[in-house]
């Protein structure tokens, strides 16, 4: 009976020191106004070629981590796939996104120009066939409510060309929505 007694003393005295341990409540978050430069691209999108052109995918962008995080998440037409992470970086004062695909590395960083256009530059890197090439991306916000997105690589001979131009409409605002449903269902 005393091991009883000594065993319940025991544990009402660890108690108070789990208390004096706990954890402190996490930080706000990323509250700063730059936070919020690329939300125009959150929702869920469906992406069409320009000028009324074919589906060319779905893509889901959501923010997470106290706001200081956006994520991508791109399902192709033709079977593609491709993820991004996407974030204000303080160490060098710019936004930054690294995109990783089964074909493709991209990692850039930039910020709004004075149009309202997020555009990244740095560099796309093609792992199976060790390439390295320049690479830029804009994302601009247009007055219907679609983001037009342009992504070029630079050739060896310095020339610019487009990798990618897509119209993002929000899947719930969609016109073209059975379509690009048709499509996804194969």
């Amino acid at each position: 009976m005393a091991f009883a007694h000594w065993l319940a003393a025991a544990g009402l005295a660890v108690i108070p020191a789990c208390r004096a341990t706990a954890q402190p409540a996490p930080p706000p978050g990323c509250v700063q106004d730059v936070h919020d430069d690329f939300d125009f691209w959150l929702g869920e999108w469906n992406v069409y070629a320009p000028d009324g052109g074919p589906y060319q995918g779905h893509n889901s962008i959501t923010k997470s981590q106290g706001g200081c995080l956006i994520t991508e998440r791109w399902e192709g037409a033709q079977g593609s796939t491709g993820e991004s992470l996407n974030a204000w970086d303080p160490l060098v004062g710019a936004w930054r996104q690294v995109w990783v695909s089964r074909g493709a590395f991209i990692d850039y960083t930039g910020g709004l120009d004075d149009a309202g256009a997020m555009v990244l530059e740095g560099e796309i890197y093609y792992p199976g066939r060790n390439i390295r090439a320049p690479f830029r991306g804009t994302w601009t916000p247009r007055e219907d409510g679609t983001v037009r997105q342009h992504f070029q690589q630079q050739d060896a001979d310095g020339a610019w060309s487009d990798w990618f131009v897509g119209i993002y409409v929000r899947e719930d605002e969609d016109p073209r929505a059975g379509e690009a449903e048709a499509a996804r269902a194969g």
